[in-house]
């Protein structure tokens, strides 16, 4: 297959095809939150219309994330890429397009999943395409364009939806999409898993389960938390995860096998993932319309008064790296997420109706420190933490499980917001955030705790087999 691929143009267009699709798929996640109040005032809607704005994209994202990876193995990598890049290029067209709230949340849905199609084979066909030698190089530009996207996502989509439309966050992608739709197909070589069967009822259990218990989150500060269909989503939705726990115990080949829970280290970085997305993402979602609805800041001002959080990574991450290699990831990753719960709970303090950017300063600085020092060396303890044949089912598992708690962050935290407070005053909006935050706050100090209990370095080690305890070379995380 070296020759396919280096007839076709080999590691460099690969490389450039691929970090262009992450990047896409990445920025969607954070580059509507400073569009929204826009998008509010455009087309209407109420505040679970707005979650659902973003929530459509990061759950069907997340559900559909491992599925869409051994869709690829399955059917070819280059195909399932190139299927994934047009539906979510035509689904950007689609949402720029939208003439209402419930058109625009559709579309956004299916953006979800041309990019769970797309994201997860940017890796697989990166590697196939790159020498062994050179995979770390690759890998460490992949993780660096999509942390550019995250970064950026706020900042862009101010921009855009200050200086052209909100619209333009949308149409963005459609050139990008229509770029890499010929590259792909003619400098990408076709590659195979091992053509092991889909997990069709694994996949329909999980969806059904995060939809139903999203649903209800949503719904239930508009209908009530007693309300038949917030009830039904709620309890439906738990009894179908229980299911596809239950399932994929069984399974012979299930989409995410429940033994690799029993590794402390990789229960561990998995759930303090999820804490910390879910609580992350809640928070950039109030907060970004904090600084435009109650501080008055214009889309682009807020997106930049947010670098000091979103952009840090790109600064801090490669110290991150260099402490992890000497000391362990366990002790980063715990500090940074220690410190992105300090840096919400003062952020809950210091906000009021009139707060100036430089009493926010603080919170931002650390948060973004803090977030950084989680990013750096969490993929590394994903993938030491299972054996170099499951890497890959690792993960996707932890790239789903990151997209679940950020759907699941927006959805919760938006509960109390609403329950709190509301859009009805500057005031009403902070007494709602407060709350959110704190709340925030804590499942990311509980993703901290998590995070401790990951075996050190050399426990792990010595817990290993002789013939596991190779280097494993790190793959970038989304």
């Amino acid at each position: 297959m070296s020759q396919q691929t280096a007839r076709r143009g080999g590691a460099a267009w690969a490389l450039v095809i691929t970090s262009v699709a992450g990047f896409m798929a990445a920025l969607d996640n954070l580059v509507v939150t400073t569009a929204l109040p826009s998008i509010r005032e455009d087309l209407g809607g109420g505040l679970h219309d707005l979650e659902w704005t973003v929530s459509a994209y990061t759950l069907t994202f997340a559900v559909l994330l491992m599925f869409g990876a051994a869709l690829g193995d399955r059917f070819g990598r280059r195909r399932l890429f190139i299927a994934g890049l047009a539906v979510f290029t035509g689904a950007s067209a689609a949402a720029a397009m939208a003439p209402g709230i419930d058109s625009l949340i559709a579309a956004r849905a299916i953006q979800g999943v041309g990019a769970a199609v797309m994201m997860p084979l940017t890796l697989t066909l990166l590697t196939a395409a790159v020498p062994v030698a050179k995979r770390g190089m690759a890998y460490g530009i992949w993780g660096a364009v999509n942390g550019l996207a995250v970064a950026s996502g706020p900042l862009v989509g101010g921009t855009l939806t200050e200086h052209i439309s909100w619209q333009w966050i949308f149409w963005l992608n459609v050139p990008l999409g229509l770029a890499l739709l010929p590259l792909a197909r003619l400098r990408l070589a076709e590659s195979h898993g091992t053509g092991a069967p889909l997990d069709i009822p694994g996949t329909l259990l999980a969806s059904g389960g995060l939809f139903g218990i999203v649903y209800g989150l949503v719904r239930g500060p508009v209908d009530g938390w007693t309300g038949s269909l917030v009830l039904t989503g709620l309890f439906a939705g738990s009894a179908l995860l229980a299911g596809f726990i239950l399932y994929s115990t069984r399974a012979k080949n299930p989409m995410l096998p429940m033994r690799l829970f029993r590794s402390r280290a990789f229960a561990g970085i998995n759930a303090a993932s999820l804490l910390m997305f879910l609580g992350m993402f809640g928070s950039i979602f109030l907060l970004s319309q904090y600084m435009q609805g109650v501080l008055g800041y214009s889309p682009t001002e807020a997106g930049l008064r947010m670098l000091p959080w979103t952009g840090m990574p790109m600064l801090v991450a490669p110290i991150a790296g260099i402490l992890a290699d000497r000391i362990g990831g366990r002790p980063v990753v715990a500090t940074g997420l220690f410190l992105q719960a300090l840096g919400l709970g003062y952020m809950a303090v210091v906000a009021t109706t009139d707060a100036s950017y430089g009493s926010q300063l603080p919170a931002l600085i650390v948060s973004g420190i803090g977030m950084a020092l989680y990013f750096a060396p969490a993929s590394h303890l994903v993938m030491s933490s299972v054996r170099p044949s499951e890497q890959g089912i690792a993960s996707g598992a932890n790239n789903a499980l990151r997209e679940v708690g950020g759907a699941l962050g927006i959805a919760v935290m938006a509960s109390i917001f609403a329950a709190q407070g509301g859009y009805e005053t500057g005031q009403t909006f902070v007494d709602g955030m407060r709350p959110a935050l704190v709340t925030g706050s804590a499942v990311v100090a509980l993703a901290g705790i998590a995070a401790l209990l990951i075996p050190t370095r050399r426990r792990a080690e010595r817990q290993k087999d002789p013939a596991e305890a190779a280097p494993v070379l790190e793959t970038a995380a989304h």
